[in-house]
């Protein structure tokens, strides 16, 4: 004879009835768990992030050789004084900006066009917004080169061209103007297509409402740019403005590989703060400058960054008191 038994259920608590303990090793592990899941990004950013950044701060202070890096000599200011009282480094600084205008505002004012032409529907759209992320997917080496022989001098295609409208023939690295004009037309080549993703997604999350609403109303296209699409991409713009910002800062690939030089050309033409870094670092062998440089670098950064966040506050304020 078989028998089965039935479970049965345990009865609710009758109303009013103290709510069972929880147990002190689950509240604590309650506590805890968000902090653990997230331990392993601060940990990784601690030992690769925070503390390079210190030691580098450290380092800065002492005067330090690539060829007896143990051997550190304590200089305080020293770096720094001897960075700011170089020619060189006013030179890069001045090169940095120039290039970085050079290369910022067309980028940014074309990807804002390429992405007011995506935002309507146009044919085989999925294959331009590919073949626009291409230039940003190509190696910065690669890139480069294939634009120091486009800029050559005897035999570059850009001098062919002027050529058949009449110009004589441009020394792309030698020229002060020219040779920042060619590294930033590389810059430009590789960011605006991925900039104009970035403003196409912001365009994407502003109500269509808006510009059915215009189009009732009688607004032009461009009417509709500018009283619509360009409030509702502040946020984004001023993204991409900090974003270049920080790229034109560290720029350092373009300039290095146009020409192989560490000088950034005869006369220093288009050396930038980050190829003037990696000058006295490995081509001087002055780790402590270098250090220095790269914190000068970073406060710069950080400086440009506040600007542009109060800029961008005291015209949202401008707005609000409309």
């Amino acid at each position: 004879m078989t028998l089965t038994a039935t479970a049965k259920a345990a009865p609710p608590p009758p109303p009013g009835a103290p709510a069972p303990r929880v147990s002190a090793v689950r509240r604590t592990w309650r506590t805890l768990s968000p902090y653990a899941y997230i331990a392993p990004f601060f940990t990784l950013f601690a030992a690769f992030g925070l503390f390079p950044l210190l030691y580098t701060a450290y380092v800065s202070l002492y005067r330090v050789e690539l060829q007896t890096s143990s051997t550190m000599e304590w200089r305080g200011l020293g770096n720094y004084t001897a960075v700011f009282g170089d020619e060189f480094f006013w030179t890069a600084l001045r090169n940095t900006f120039t290039i970085g205008v050079l290369s910022t505002v067309p980028q940014l004012m074309m990807a804002l066009g390429l992405a007011h032409l995506l935002n309507y529907k146009l044919r085989g759209r999925t294959f331009i917004r590919t073949a626009m992320l291409l230039p940003y997917a190509t190696s910065v080496a690669a890139a480069t080169l294939v634009f120091a022989q486009l800029f050559g001098r005897d035999f570059g295609l850009v001098n062919y061209v002027l050529g058949l409208v009449g110009f004589s023939p441009v020394d792309w690295q030698s020229g002060t103007v020219a040779s920042q004009i060619a590294v930033s037309t590389i810059v430009i080549w590789r960011w605006t297509g991925y900039n104009a993703l970035i403003y196409l997604a912001g365009m994407q999350s502003i109500p269509g409402e808006l510009y059915e609403a215009a189009e009732v109303d009688g607004a032009s296209r461009w009417r509709q740019f500018v009283h619509i699409t360009l409030p509702g991409l502040r946020p984004t713009i001023l993204f991409t403005v900090v974003v270049s910002t920080i790229g034109a800062t560290q720029l350092f690939g373009e300039p290095l590989l146009f020409e192989g030089s560490l000088s950034g050309g005869i006369s220093h033409q288009y050396q930038t703060l980050g190829l003037y870094l990696y000058e006295q670092g490995w081509g001087f062998f002055h780790l402590g400058r270098a250090a220095a440089i790269a914190w000068v670098m970073f406060l710069l950064i950080l400086v440009l960054v506040g600007v542009n966040a109060l800029i961008a506050r005291r015209r949202s304020r401008k707005e609000a008191a409309r």
